[in-house]
């Protein structure tokens, strides 16, 4: 009976030419699940206190519910975090998706560069960093598993 062997961590590297881009796909996991832990902070905010969001004297720009958006985003807050752990650890599932949420957060942040500019586009900075990393170089993180 044989056993295949596992490579070793240097034979995965020699033949995967691992490149600094490791680093940016892992940036990319932090990021994305930060910003799901800040996401649920901001939810949990909008769930317990509807005023704190709302503009002061003029009303709300649209008609929302902050309950509901709240629980909205307290959702991809969770969907950020779990994402962002698969992207650190190199799955493809992860991939895929932090490359979907990422174009969905850009898309976002892009609505509101009027009402928050610096924020918008650091926002939409990293988001495009994300988007390339995961999408160029998300191959190269798998091979960090098995070191």
């Amino acid at each position: 009976m044989t056993q295949k062997r596992r490579p070793d961590a240097r034979a995965m590297r020699d033949s995967d030419s691992l490149t600094t881009w490791v680093g940016w796909v892992a940036f990319g996991g932090i990021a994305m699940a930060t910003a799901g832990i800040l996401n649920i902070i901001q939810g949990f905010i909008a769930v317990f206190n509807a005023d704190y969001y709302r503009p002061p004297g003029t009303g709300p720009v649209a008609t929302v519910d902050y309950a509901v958006w709240g629980w909205v985003l307290v959702g991809m807050g969770l969907l950020l975090v779990v994402t962002g752990y698969g992207v650190i650890f190199g799955r493809t599932w992860a991939d895929i998706v932090g490359v979907l949420l990422a174009a969905g957060n850009a898309i976002l942040n892009f609505a509101f560069i009027s009402s928050y500019p610096i924020w918008s586009i650091m926002a939409l900075s990293f988001d495009i960093i994300v988007i390339y990393a995961l999408t160029v170089h998300g191959r190269e993180a798998k091979v960090l598993r098995h070191v």
